[in-house]
């Protein structure tokens, strides 16, 4: 097909071989930038063409010399890059087609609106009309281009615009505006300032590579945060499945903290972000009791020494440690750390008082104390719901926050008993639910997306 596109263009030169202006010496000073400007141009990953100054060049060869001679300019350009880089035949074929017809339609376009307007050469109208012209030799090569990058890439055309024509627009302003310089100096006087005006664009290519090779450093550097977020995350989801299998009643108790604090906060009429966030952090509450030795994590009803009691009291810290490593998790991390604070700054582990305390750590505490007193734990003994729901009320205020307490006793009212017990709760269905770590976890990139960044 690129073959065939190839000598349709060519038919076309020689059928429009009439409106050349065959000026041997802009011609070879034309063909030299472009050349030029493509043998030292500036390969981007955010586009299969380099950034160079040919376009320019060629947009000025056929204002001034044809659809013919710019279409040569084009052709000449890519076999010389090719000459240098050896690059695929395919390549090779598509970049001759987008030369090729990207000249023809320029030479074209500029021809019929002078004649179409009666404009004059080196009036207004003139150097918007080469303005013009830059824009629709832009149009078709891109056009060509990114076609063929969605057919290779199997994405959608849209897709390409965005990678790979959006950030180059305003450098590619700037390009057209140059074209319409050179026309002007080249009308005022002649060929001598071409070679001078021609140092300046290959300048400005330079400028505008360093420009395009700084995005496409962002660009990585975004990628990679987020892989390496999609890793963290990943990390995370495996340590809390390995408290699971080493502690289904940690494992169970954190599911069931997650649940209830998102009705709660819910109730309360917090944010559909706050309910995505203290149902995470519900889940990861506990997350720091990894550290501690089976005989404190599992002592049943043993009473803890009190150097056993100094290390238990250490996993909030930890908890939020941990859970602070990953990239926007910081404010879960406060979260956690404040889960066993008290209104009445009794808590620990800072002993902080009353609102200094996360709004969301004041309702996992809520949710975290409900499920220890009626959870069917066969480490300690449960009372039923109704005696769970005097003990909040009375620890309303001192401990607790008499808002969350009161919300969460309105949601029990319309619960059912098993519900009210948390038996119903299942670490991996609300380790499921969580919807902050499943967005990081689709956020981790394709492996297209590796390839591309790592080719």
């Amino acid at each position: 097909m690129e073959g065939a596109a190839v000598a349709a263009a060519v038919i076309v030169a020689a059928a429009v071989d009439g409106l050349a202006h065959w000026d041997l010496a802009l011609f070879a000073a034309l063909t030299i930038l472009s050349v030029v400007g493509d043998l030292v141009a500036i390969r981007t990953r955010v586009d299969r063409v380099l950034v160079s100054a040919s376009l320019v060049a060629i947009v000025i060869g056929a204002v001034f010399l044809g659809p013919g001679p710019a279409a040569a300019i084009g052709v000449v350009t890519i076999l010389a890059g090719w000459s240098v880089r050896r690059y695929p035949s395919s390549d090779l074929l598509i970049n001759l087609v987008a030369y090729l017809w990207f000249a023809l339609a320029a030479g074209l376009f500029f021809h019929w609106i002078m004649e179409t307007g009666a404009i004059e050469r080196g009036s207004a109208g003139f150097y918007l009309a080469t303005f013009g012209t830059f824009a629709v030799a832009m149009a078709v090569n891109f056009l060509i281009v990114g076609s063929y990058s969605s057919y290779i890439d199997r994405s959608s055309f849209a897709t390409e615009a965005r990678r790979a024509l959006w950030p180059v627009l305003p450098s590619e302003l700037a390009g057209a505006i140059l074209a319409v310089g050179v026309s002007f100096a080249y009308v005022e006087a002649g060929i001598e300032t071409v070679a001078l005006v021609g140092v300046v664009i290959l300048v400005f290519q330079y400028l505008v590579g360093a420009l395009l090779k700084s995005q496409d450093r962002a660009d990585e550097l975004e990628l990679r945060t987020r892989q390496l977020a999609g890793f963290q995350i990943a990390l995370l989801s495996a340590l809390l499945r390995t408290v699971n299998l080493r502690d289904r009643v940690t494992a169970r108790h954190s599911a069931a903290v997650a649940r209830y604090s998102r009705e709660i906060a819910a109730h309360a009429g917090l944010s559909a972000e706050e309910q995505e966030m203290v149902h995470t952090a519900g889940l990861l509450h506990d997350i720091g009791k990894f550290i501690l030795p089976d005989s404190i994590l599992k002592a049943g009803g043993r009473k803890l020494t009190g150097a056993e009691w100094v290390e238990l009291k250490k996993h909030p810290h930890e908890g939020a440690r941990i859970v602070s490593q990953v990239d926007g998790y910081e404010p879960i991390g406060e979260i956690i750390l404040a889960h066993h604070e008290r209104i009445d700054g009794q808590g620990y582990p800072r002993g902080l008082r009353g609102s200094e305390i996360p709004p969301l750590a004041r309702v996992i505490s809520v949710a975290n104390i409900y499920d220890r007193m009626t959870a069917d734990d066969p480490y300690r003994d449960s009372v039923s719901w109704r005696e769970a729901v005097v003990a909040l009320r009375d620890v309303a205020g001192t401990e607790l926050d008499p808002r969350f307490v009161e919300a969460f006793i309105d949601i029990l009212d319309g619960k059912d008993l098993a519900y009210r017990h948390g038996a119903d709760v299942d670490f991996e269905t609300e380790l499921a639910l969580d919807e902050r770590i499943r967005e990081l976890v689709q956020a981790m990139p394709t492996a297209p997306e590796l390839a591309r960044l790592n080719s």
